[in-house]
Order: structure tokens, then sequence, then C-alpha cells
């Protein structure tokens, strides 16, 4: 794709809520949610890491029964690597997509030891230079284990942006632009897990759950329900 057609594809649009209506639809999110986690169940950056390339193409809960039995056998860069191919498959075979991940995540252990001295890097580049870490990943290790204000644009946030008015874009990273420009700066830090609660609880795909919605109002969706 000529560079001027991707970069136009990948423009940052405009936000259809003022910034009153953006700083009042966090407000309402935080006072739900105060104190947002991730679903993935996860005790240090590197159990985090591989909770996240698991989640790829599946669910939180299948991620955490699967990692609850890995992660009392390994749970360093080290012990996976120790582990082998083949036992570590065996923990995540109820996955999809197990027999790539699995070797992502081997192909990672062994650069986080090589580079890192087995810790998980704080810092995008060398995030995503890992194998199975990509921009979306990157930014959700960043932004849960080491605080930084990023924003994981996933299915559900996607939907949320564009479906509100929030951070309407064509693409993942479009949306991703535009939240980083239109969330309060104060709300920055928890909004990707505010959104992606909200749309994976709430403003769900096929049956929006509009009746119980706390920024109802403040959605520009048409097709609002119940």
């Amino acid at each position: 794709m000529p560079a001027k057609k991707k970069a136009a594809k990948n423009a940052r649009a405009e936000s259809r809520l003022n910034v009153a209506q953006r700083r009042e639809f966090f407000r309402r999110l935080k006072k739900i949610i105060p104190e947002p986690r991730t679903e993935l169940r996860h005790r240090s950056p590197f159990e985090l890491l591989v909770a996240v390339v698991l989640s790829a193409q599946a669910t939180d809960v299948s991620v955490n029964k699967a990692t609850a039995t890995l992660f009392k056998t390994a749970s360093t860069p080290a012990a996976i690597k120790k582990l082998g191919a083949a036992k570590l498959k065996k923990h995540i075979q109820s996955i999809g997509l197990y027999n790539t991940k699995a070797k992502n995540i081997l192909r990672t252990c062994g650069l986080l030891i090589k580079r890192h001295g087995g810790e998980v890097p704080d810092n995008r580049a060398d995030l995503q230079a890992l194998p199975g870490v990509g921009r979306k990943t990157a930014n959700v290790i960043l932004n849960t284990a080491f605080g930084h204000a990023t924003i994981a644009v996933d299915t559900h946030i996607f939907r949320v942006c564009n479906r509100t008015g929030l951070a309407p874009g064509r693409t993942p990273l479009a949306v991703e632009q535009t939240l980083l420009a239109a969330v309060p700066r104060r709300c920055q830090q928890h909004a990707h897990h505010w959104l992606i609660l909200h749309g994976r609880h709430t403003c769900t795909a096929r049956k929006p759950k509009c009746g119980q919605c706390a920024v109802r109002d403040l959605c520009l969706f048409e097709g609002k329900t119940g």
C-alpha cells in the first residue's frame, strides 16, 4: 500500500463527543469500577506477558484456566524454557493456536534471558521485538504491568469507541490515536480497562445492554436497545 494511502487509512479522526461529554463518560465508568483491573490472572509482568500472548483469539476464562496449572509448574522465563515445547503444549492445548503460541512463548523466554536478564522490558521497542508481541500486546503490558498511559485497542474497545462516537476510526491504530487525544489526562491510566470491561459486559457486539448502560444518554449509537 502506498505511503500516502496508508497514512490516510490510519489518519486520526476526531471524537464526536465534546470535552464535557468525554469527561462525564469516564466519570460514570469510574464510578462503577473505581480501580479497574485486567481479568487475566497474573503475579508478575512475565506471567501477564504469557497470559496476554495466550489470550489472542481466546477468552480470559480459558486462559486463566490454562495458566492456573502452568504457573504452578513454571512461572519464569528460565522455568518455562526448561519445561520444553511438549510439556508447555499440554498446559495450553485447550487454547486456540496453542502450537504457534507455545513456539512464540519459548522463543520469547530465550530472548528475555539473553537480552534482558530474564526480565520483561518496559518499553515498546523491546516488547514488540519479542515473538508474538504486537502493538496491542505491548500496550497492555506497558499499561498494566508498568503503569504507562497506553491504550490497547482490541475488538471490544474498537466497537465501543466507534459505536458511541467516543473515538471513531477505521483501524485499531486510528482509534488508539483518537483515544489518546480524546481521553482526559487523569483518566488515561485506567481508560483501557474501563472501555474493555464496558465492551465485554455491557456494550456487547450482538445484544448491547443499552437499558443497563451508564453512558446511554451520551452514546451516539442509533440502534440502542431496551
